[in-house]
């Protein structure tokens, strides 16, 4: 897998070199493997300037250009699938075979966001509700909110960049981007294809930088929006320091998976080993609760470990490998000391539980306390907790109690309990006869509690990035 040695930023759509680089890694070797330019503080300033500057022009950006554009980018991540998934699976640390599925999620996102372009469209509202109205009539339309700032994380460098680049195209709002510093080069490659395209002169810049480097993305009041994906406590902290732009965040969780006893256990088996330990787990909406119906437990408990004790761990590269390293050795180092942890407080280790260096064994636990850190907190890691409920309203009741509210899956075949999880449940999206972890890229997505702020998925996050404008006429007679 051949990657360019040095990679640009890209400052007002252009591709441009600074003096001070970032190190990108390869996450399973730990070996420096390519270097990215680096934005410093005028940079970031200028890039804002530009963003400014721009926004009339991407404004008035008529949607069928906006649409022209988005299909470009379409073509040529098409075109460049493979070189996409290989540079993924590099800087992430991510399977090839899931980091080829990332690149088809990168193009859906793009595709959808072309289509959306063009649907972009407001009401015709009936004002004369009184006397005092008669002769009035209303409209209203969606108009770009302006200048956005975006912040990514580094477990989908690809699709969850675009994600806020693709919607804002279609929105007709200029931003400023900056990718998560240990996998900037997805982000990049986006930038190569978005500088083929018209855009308007500083429609976008893409910068990787330092954290204290990029403080104005979050304070500088010529932003009109801050999207912000990653760790609940850096994303709140954020929010507090936004002043009076609109804030949307997509947060961490811990998620939950109900198992009830008239669910299909093969099927539950084969769907929760993928979102337990996809990605090595570094997921937002990755299975970390597995609560399932003590009928069942025993049977089911002995069909998951067997099937997460015939997982293969390995080199990413590896077209057999189903699990890669974590993100870091640091991340890896503080997973296990969380699992080690629960197996101290008397939990008891199913399978799993070792570490070597960032790779770190897929893990199941029962009989851990709810209030450690493995069970509370969001372990961003390949680690999941099994445990037992009597009667779907506690499942319900345990699920609800977490400061987080992602999504949840529940397998049951009972109409009745799939609606009232979906009308009790605390959190932005149940998903039945299937885990929390399944997502496609058109769907409203986002959290409440400590999981975030505002929806994504195409058409929402244009509904973030537009404000309504009113028009009222009056005939006068």
């Amino acid at each position: 897998m051949t990657m360019q040695n040095r990679y640009p930023l890209y400052l007002a759509n252009r591709p441009q070199y600074s003096e001070a680089t970032l190190d990108v890694t390869d996450k399973y070797t730990g070996k420096v493997v390519s270097t990215v330019s680096l934005a410093n503080t005028n940079m970031i300033d200028r890039a804002i300037e530009a963003a400014v500057e721009a926004s009339d022009a991407m404004r008035q950006l008529p949607p069928y250009r906006r649409q022209r554009i988005l299909n470009h980018c379409v073509r040529r991540f098409e075109e460049r699938a493979d070189a996409l998934a290989d540079s993924l699976c590099v800087e992430a640390g991510k399977p090839i075979k899931d980091s080829r599925g990332e690149v088809t999620r990168l193009i859906d996102t793009f595709r959808i966001a072309a289509e959306e372009s063009v649907r972009i469209e407001g009401s015709v509202l009936n004002l004369e509700i009184s006397r005092r109205a008669e002769g009035y009539r209303g409209m209203d339309r969606r108009v770009p909110i302006g200048p956005c700032s975006f912040i990514s994380p580094f477990n989908f460098p690809l699709n969850l960049a675009a994600h806020k680049i693709a919607p804002a195209i279609a929105a007709g709002c200029p931003f400023v981007l900056k990718p998560a510093s240990r996998t900037p080069i997805g982000a990049l490659l986006i930038g190569e294809v978005l500088a083929e395209t018209d855009l308007p002169r500083g429609a976008f810049s893409i910068l990787p930088c330092h954290r204290d480097a990029a403080d104005a993305l979050t304070t500088d009041e010529r932003f009109k929006l801050l999207s912000f994906t990653g760790s609940p406590e850096v994303g709140w902290d954020l929010k507090s320091k936004a002043g009076k732009k609109k804030v949307v965040l997509e947060l961490g969780g811990n998620a939950a998976c109900v198992v009830d006893q008239d669910a299909d256990l093969d099927d539950a088996v084969e769907r929760l080993i993928v979102g337990a330990f996809y990605q090595s787990g570094q997921s937002c909406i990755g299975v970390q609760r597995i609560l399932v119906h003590h009928a069942v437990y025993d049977r089911f408990r002995d069909k998951l470990v067997d099937a997460t004790r015939q997982l293969q761990m390995g080199d990413p590269k590896d077209e057999s490998t189903f699990l890669g390293p974590v993100i870091s050795e640091s991340e890896g180092e503080r997973l296990k000391g969380w699992i080690d942890e629960a197996i101290a407080a008397g939990a008891t280790l199913l399978s799993g539980g070792g570490r070597d260096g960032a790779m770190v064994e897929a893990t199941l636990l029962e009989n851990v306390p709810e209030t450690l850190p493995i069970c509370a907190q969001e372990a961003f890691g390949p680690v999941a907790v099994l445990s037992t409920f009597q009667d779907f309203d506690q499942a319900i009741k345990q699920i609800n109690d977490s400061r987080y509210g992602l999504q949840a899956g529940i397998f049951t075949r009972d109409l009745y309990k799939a609606l009232k999880a979906w009308d009790e449940l605390i959190v932005g999206g149940v998903v039945i006869g299937d885990i929390p972890s399944w997502r496609v890229d058109n769907m409203p997505y986002g959290g409440v509690k400590d999981s975030g702020l505002g929806r994504e998925g195409i058409r929402y996050a244009i509904e973030e990035m537009t404000e309504r404008r009113l028009l009222v006429i009056r005939n006068r007679v």
